[in-house]
């Protein structure tokens, strides 16, 4: 018998596999849709142009607001500025007036021509209070908007050995940050992303979760980690990091997506499923699991498939990989550990892993309202075609837009 079965025999069901335990757990959870998936990305060597693309952040949370009508999972809306920078009383609104809410307002250091040896880390003071003020502005914003968070990544770093004063940068960076931490108010949150490598090769300021725990924790409890599952060396094992930052208190925001090589920003779990599993199982552990202080979130580009179903896919990735983790049976898990048993606790993971929770998730979803595929129920709704023809002529917003 498999482990999930016996689970699931034990405690009643009401949609096949899925307990209801699980399925009110599931019915709490939200993934925050990036405004920037909406508009048209690439690679340094095309951007691609496609029909119905967002001309302006107004488009873009009518695009975002598509996702959470067919799924109910994804209530928020993250902005980036300045590429949406608004008359943000009226995009509120709008917002609202769609069924979503406006999240996490990210700051953008990485296309300013002053930029190119830094921002927050920058030799020049001139330069740094510029770069500090863009984020105060962005604090602004979050005022107008009701946002909690402000995400910082840096695209920060050198390329060569003895370039850069690698010390002296990080205690730059410190103080940059001191001075955007004290403008937050009561219930806001500044969240600092770390990535590897990229735009930098020899060395970036924010490399890895150490580096970020270490800056926000000498800011005080407002100061958290953002994870990007993308932004790691490949074969980093991310979700001992979720484990870790989970055990400090300090995880803030996920920032979900799928990467075969650098930081591909692919849809959630293309990549890797298995490796998605075994972070959302962490996140659970840890009791990240809808707690309002961490924020599940997507960060993606979809250079060539359709943005809007791409974005569809990821939150039901998700959703079903959250399904699968709730099914692994950690009475029998714990016992296998506690026993040494190496193979009954692997066989507890791999049963939960490969249970099929998609007929039940569907099942549920009709249940709820909702349509059972929401990919398909897009493809029927006509909005695409209904975009493609409203939206001609005007500037496409992508990179920079």
């Amino acid at each position: 018998m498999a482990a999930d079965e016996g689970r699931t025999r034990k405690k009643g069901t009401s949609m096949g596999i899925l307990s209801q335990d699980i399925l009110d757990q599931l019915a709490k959870q939200s993934i925050e849709l990036p405004s920037w998936a909406f508009g048209n990305s690439g690679t340094r060597f095309k951007v691609f142009g496609t029909p119905g693309t967002p001309r302006d952040p107004f488009e873009k949370i009518s695009d975002a607001a598509q996702v959470h009508k067919l799924t109910g999972l994804a209530p928020t809306v993250a902005l980036h500025i300045p590429w949406d920078l608004s008359d943000f009383d009226a995009l509120r609104k709008h917002a609202e007036d769609e069924g979503v809410s406006l999240g996490t307002i990210n700051s953008n250091t990485f296309q300013d021509d002053d930029y190119k040896f830094g921002a927050l880390t920058h030799e020049d003071a001139t330069i740094r209070n510029k770069a500090i003020d863009h984020h105060l502005q962005c604090i602004d914003v979050m005022d107008k908007t009701g946002s909690r968070d402000l995400k910082i990544w840096l695209a920060e770093g050198s390329n060569y050995p003895g370039q850069a004063d690698m010390r002296g940068r990080q205690d730059r960076l410190h103080e940059s940050l001191e001075k955007i931490y004290a403008r937050l108010g009561d219930d806001q949150r500044l969240v600092l992303e770390y990535k590897f490598f990229e735009p930098s090769f020899y060395h970036t300021d924010v490399p890895d979760w150490g580096t970020s725990y270490a800056q926000v924790s000498a800011l005080g409890e407002k100061a958290l980690v953002c994870l990007d599952t993308g932004h790691h060396a490949p074969g980093t094992n991310i979700e001992f990091i979720v484990m870790q930052l989970l055990r400090l208190g300090k995880l803030g925001s996920f920032d979900f997506n799928s990467r075969f090589y650098a930081d591909d920003d692919l849809i959630v779990g293309a990549a890797d499923p298995f490796q998605l599993f075994r972070i959302v199982f962490e996140v659970i552990r840890g009791g990240g699991l809808n707690n309002p202080d961490v924020q599940f979130m997507l960060d993606q580009c979809h250079n060539v498939e359709n943005k809007i179903l791409g974005q569809t896919r990821s939150v039901l990735n998700v959703q079903e990989m959250t399904a699968r983790a709730l099914l692994v049976d950690t009475e029998a898990l714990r016992a296998a550990q506690v026993s040494g048993d190496v193979l009954a606790a692997n066989q507890v993971f791999m049963d939960a892993f490969y249970s099929d929770v998609r007929p039940a998730l569907a099942e549920w979803r009709e249940s709820r309202g909702l349509p059972a595929d929401p990919m398909q129920a897009f493809l029927a709704s006509g909005y695409q075609e209904k975009i493609e023809a409203e939206r001609v002529g005007g500037q496409q917003a992508g990179w920079g837009a």
